[in-house]
């Protein structure tokens, strides 16, 4: 609290009537003296005192109460801080600045802490200073801020631009000074992911440009890079340093391929996390090639054309087998409008272009020779996939499964075929197999399916492979089965084309035979025996899918290589699921034992880790545009604090200054007269009488 003195007019006549009276009675009085009259001073000190008198000047006294200026002090709280002892250093820092502040003068000091969030922490803004910044200077009177403070390592990633004329209006009003963390001249190395495709197609390789980025590596320095494939094994590569090196990865299966990359440790590295970087690449199939062969016309062989052909992403191929070689009915061959069965392109040419091959009721008839057969074999046991609806004469002699075939087809005939109506039914594992679990209509454990009636079924006896589905007399009849590098599926029945029909209220054909050709053409999320991890908010959700069932717990290692054991429960279908909360932005590993799963949370690789050398470049425009100082902290708890006036420089060798505005508030005012009326009576008087007198005389 303090007083202020001011001189205050408040005039009983308006200023212009004043001044016009001013005005002539300085000309009377320039007048009277100019023709020598007696007395004229005297006349004109009593026209002043008159005309003082009708201004009425008063002095008057303010109370005014100072109001303190009021400094920020910026916290960075980011990821990058952890590194090393930086937050020691922060907090050094900061209790540094709040001991000195203490001893200024009229002066409030605001600490603000940011980037510490969750949002910043999964996101991939970075560290974002300015925008806390901009908020807490929101409720500040610009002639009480006295500057700001940041406390950082200096990576910051929201640094605003400047205007035209190189300034930060934004910030006027008081000086922005840094403390930074961290060392001079720190040295780590990092792997930069500079070019990554995002879709692939499968089957065929991506190319994506990596570089490692090392000051400490000489010219001709390498750097071993490891490579892995949806947590597969990895593969090394070696790297030149400083560099753009091209990697050629193949995709083999649709949906999210993740590769995770990691350059080795460096000799001086703040940080390892910036070493690894993970790049996800969705694969897609250009197109599905499908070859149906339908054995003989049937009422179903419409519905698998149709089926097929309404996936505007499957190329379909059809042979209905009408005119078997055997046939004499003594029609001259020029006469016959039916082509040749192209055996030796489709089966020896062409056979490995296709992506699954459909024997729809087919019987051996001598068209196809066992050199042919064998062939697609061998084309299943390399990774191709084949689907058999079997017909009647699958219980036959004429059965594929009496041709090399029978090697990897699941199911055994029994010689008898059911002439009788039943519906399928899931069996256990069927109601755990992603090919068939959930499907609409089937109905809880213990009751009956609403699908439609079938009304014929080839009993078989399965070798090896999973019985989803059973019919008749509880037979098997769907069996899907894992051979050499392919697969296998088999419907001992021709009559699912009756859930098409709608026939007794139908079926789930369609998306039964869909699940079905995506499982047997590898499509990840059809995997019986898998595990993989998703963000929901702020939880990573695990789920893992198995054909057995029981408790089971998995090991989920975070981006920071902590490590912890989750619990799954039984969550119905085969699924088993639990869930963790999450704050670290990052690539995290869930391992079950037997199978890796990969899961990023917020960025893949964020900016906070792009680069985490403490740094002042970035800083040092806005610091030079508004008059502040950049420090290091070093081992001790930071530079000295003034106060400075606005004219003055804001720092100094070791010493930071926050600008002194002595803004205040008046809490009262006093006026006191400067000419009361007893005094101008006194004055005005005794010069009119002096004036007299020396006419007098």
């Amino acid at each position: 609290m303090f007083s202020g003195l001011s001189i205050a007019f408040a005039p009983l006549l308006p200023w212009a009537v004043l001044t016009a009276a001013g005005i002539i009675g300085g000309l009377l009085i320039g007048y009277a003296g100019y023709r020598r009259a007696r007395g004229v001073v005297w006349r004109g000190i009593a026209i002043v005192v008159i005309w003082l008198a009708i201004a009425n000047p008063a002095i008057v006294s303010e109370q005014r109460e100072i109001k303190p200026d009021i400094a920020v002090v910026l916290v960075d709280d980011s990821a990058s801080q952890a590194i090393g002892d930086r937050r020691a250093q922060t907090e050094r820092a900061l209790d540094g600045v709040l001991k000195r502040a203490n001893g200024l003068s009229d002066l409030e000091i605001r600490v603000v802490h940011a980037g510490g969030d969750a949002a910043a922490a999964t996101g991939d803004g970075g560290t974002k200073l300015f925008e806390a910044l901009d908020r807490a200077l929101a409720d500040i009177p610009r002639r009480r801020y006295a500057g700001a403070i940041l406390i950082t390592d200096g990576e910051i990633h929201d640094v605003p631009g400047a205007d035209a004329n190189h300034q930060y209006p934004s910030l006027a009003g008081g000086p922005l000074h840094t403390i930074l963390t961290g060392k001079l001249g720190e040295v780590d190395r990092r792997l930069v992911i500079v070019r990554a495709p995002a879709f692939g197609l499968v089957d065929k390789p991506v190319t994506m440009t990596i570089r490692v980025e090392d000051s400490d590596a000489a010219g001709s320095a390498s750097v071993p890079v490891t490579l892995s494939r949806d947590g597969a094994a990895p593969e090394t590569l070696v790297v030149p340093a400083n560099r753009d090196f091209d990697v050629t990865v193949p995709i083999d299966h649709g949906g999210q391929t993740v590769l995770d990359l990691n350059a080795a440790p460096g000799p001086h590295e703040l940080t390892l996390v910036n070493n690894r970087a993970v790049v996800t690449v969705n694969g897609i199939r250009d197109r599905m090639r499908v070859l149906l062969i339908s054995g003989e016309p049937h009422p179903g062989e419409r519905t698998w054309r149709n089926l097929l052909k309404a996936d505007p992403s499957v190329d379909l191929v059809h042979f209905t087998i009408l005119r078997p070689p055997e046939k004499q009915d003594g029609t001259p061959i020029n006469e016959l409008s039916l082509i040749a069965f192209p055996i030796r392109e489709l089966f020896e040419v062409k056979l490995n272009e296709f992506d699954l091959i459909i024997f729809d009721r087919y019987r051996r008839r001598n068209i196809v020779p066992k050199a042919y057969l064998q062939a697609i074999a061998d084309y299943v046991q390399n990774g191709g996939a084949v689907l058999e609806a079997a017909g009647p004469t699958y219980a036959t002699n004429l059965s594929l499964y009496y041709s090399p075939l029978g090697d990897v087809l699941p199911g055994e005939p029994t010689g008898k075929v059911f002439e009788q109506p039943f519906k399928p039914r899931l069996t256990d594992i069927g109601r755990r197999h992603p090919v068939t679990a959930g499907l609409e209509g089937a109905g809880l454990l213990g009751q009956d399916p609403s699908w439609g009636t079938w009304f014929r079924h080839v009993e078989v006896t399965p070798k090896h492979g999973q019985v989803v589905m059973s019919g008749a007399n509880d037979a098997p009849l769907m069996i899907l089965d894992r051979v050499g590098k392919g697969r296998v599926a088999q419907i001992a029945s021709d009559h699912i084309w009756l859930w098409s029909r709608g026939y007794d209220g139908g079926g789930p054909q369609a998306e039964l035979l869909r699940r079905l050709a995506h499982w047997l053409m590898h499509e990840p999320e059809l995997e019986e025996e898998d595990l993989k991890a998703e963000l929901r908010g702020d939880r990573l959700w695990i789920t893992r899918r198995s054909l057995t069932a029981g408790q089971i717990s998995v090991a989920v290692t975070d981006p920071l290589g902590n490590k912890q054991d989750v619990s799954l429960t039984e969550a119905g279908d085969g699924r088993a699921t639990g869930n963790i909360v999450v704050s670290v932005p990052g690539l995290y590993r869930i391992d079950d034992g037997k199978r890796t799963a990969l899961a990023a949370v917020g960025a893949i690789n964020p900016k906070e880790f792009a680069d985490v050398r403490a740094t002042a470049s970035l800083l040092q425009p806005v610091a030079d545009a508004t008059g502040g100082g950049i420090e290091w902290v070093g081992t001790g708890d930071g530079p000295d604090l003034r106060r400075v006036n606005e004219d003055r420089a804001a720092h100094g060798r070791d010493w930071l200054g926050l600008v002194e505005h002595r803004e205040y508030d008046v809490t009262g005012i006093r006026q006191i007269p400067l000419l009361p009326a007893l005094l101008v009576l006194i004055l005005g008087v005794g010069a009119l009488m002096l004036a007299w007198r020396r006419e007098g005389r």
